[in-house]
């Protein structure tokens, strides 16, 4: 199944803003932020279709997954 992954600040370096991939049916999250060589500490926030993802949440044909790192700053 198709997913597009939007990427943000850090995680677009060497990826891009947004990926396409192709997933096997019953993917989750989590395998697509492998798929994508994201080390999971580098997720802070996830929606999956603008509404809040889990990492353990199954993915489905044509699902969009925001994913954002931990900002800092103040």
């Amino acid at each position: 199944m198709k997913i597009r992954a939007r990427l943000f600040a850090t995680l677009r370096e060497g990826r891009g803003r947004e990926v396409e991939t192709d997933l096997p049916e019953g993917s989750t999250v989590m395998d697509l932020i492998g798929a994508l060589r994201i080390p999971e500490k580098d997720v802070a926030i996830l929606l999956v279709n603008g509404r809040d993802g889990r990492l353990s949440g199954v993915l489905g044909e044509a699902d969009t997954v925001s994913i954002f790192p931990p900002v800092g700053g103040g």
